[in-house]
């Protein structure tokens, strides 16, 4: 597993797969409160197609907490073209980012738009949102709008908190609620469509609970502050995917309508039962969306 050190500091964990001089890398981005390995089910249906990189985004996963500030999707952004320059310093790659991850894109075309017009020769945006997510959690029900009052009161404990040191915290646990049996009740029902497996639940909870938990707030301040439709249109110029499941309530259809619209040549794919987990809940057709993109990539 290749490691990677930020220019201020952090440590990245990163999971390769796939045969180094394969046509095509696809750089794999998670969400809020999630790591690199939501992405698993993915990859594996993706074979040796083509590199994969998937990294624990600062503050998630194995990957080294956020210091003091630097829990945003602005900051993020740069954690990944600095990843890029050092891990994939030539050829084309492949952007696929879940929820926060899709944030990130966004953000990387906002700060590094040079990067994407140089390299980035397709991008897959699965689960996310442009902007006006503040709405969303607005129209949450009781037992979702009650976990995020938890969240903020968190976030207001953290912020109260003497720093360490080194202006980070490493203590980690980000779940909804306190409990993890209560917090896979409330995941199952705001972030799953119908049925989902017990075993991508639990998986869900135990990756909020290894989260870093003064990252995970400064996070959650980053993404209700996320407004960045205007950038997509660094994107206009390479295969892109916009994929979204009929049943996501944190990401919903009308979110993911909106980066469609501002890609009008973007494939557009929805996903009937399924909600915000589409990594979990449908792999084969993220993995086929990848694929699709990689080969208009090579035949490019």
């Amino acid at each position: 597993m290749p490691g990677f050190t930020t220019s201020d500091g952090v440590a990245l964990a990163v999971t390769e797969r796939g045969p180094a001089d394969a046509e095509a890398c696809a750089v794999l981005l998670h969400g809020w409160t999630e790591d690199a390995s939501i992405w698993d089910g993915v990859t594996e249906r993706l074979g040796d197609t083509m590199r994969v990189l998937a990294l624990d985004l600062r503050g998630h996963g194995d990957s080294g907490p956020a210091p003091r500030s630097s829990a945003t999707i602005e900051r993020l952004a740069d954690d990944v073209a600095e990843l890029i320059a050092a891990l994939v310093p030539q050829g084309r790659i492949l952007l696929a980012g879940h929820s926060m991850g899709g944030m990130t894109m966004m953000a990387l075309a906002e700060r590094h738009p040079e990067l994407v017009e140089r390299r980035v020769s397709g991008a897959v945006f699965v689960s996310t949102s442009a902007g006006q997510l503040r709405d969303v959690m607005s129209r949450m029900p009781a037992p979702i709008a009650a976990a995020d009052r938890w969240q903020r009161r968190l976030a207001r404990r953290t912020k109260a908190r003497r720093p360490q040191p080194t202006g980070e915290s490493s203590a980690r646990g980000a779940l909804p609620v306190p409990s993890k049996r209560l917090s896979r009740y409330v995941l199952r029902t705001v972030a799953f469509g119908e049925r989902p497996d017990a075993a991508h639940v639990r998986a869900a909870v135990e990756q909020c609970a290894r989260t870093h938990r003064s990252s995970a707030a400064g996070f959650n301040r980053s993404i209700m502050a996320h407004d960045r439709a205007r950038a997509l249109v660094a994107f206009a110029g390479v295969p892109t995917a916009v994929l979204v499941g009929d049943r996501d309530r944190l990401t919903p259809p009308a979110h993911a309508h909106v980066i469609a619209d501002a890609l009008p040549d973007a494939e557009f794919v929805l996903f009937t039962r399924a909600g915000h987990m589409l990594p979990y809940e449908r792999p084969d057709g993220v993995a086929s969306a990848i694929r699709a993109i990689a080969r208009q990539h090579v035949t490019s």
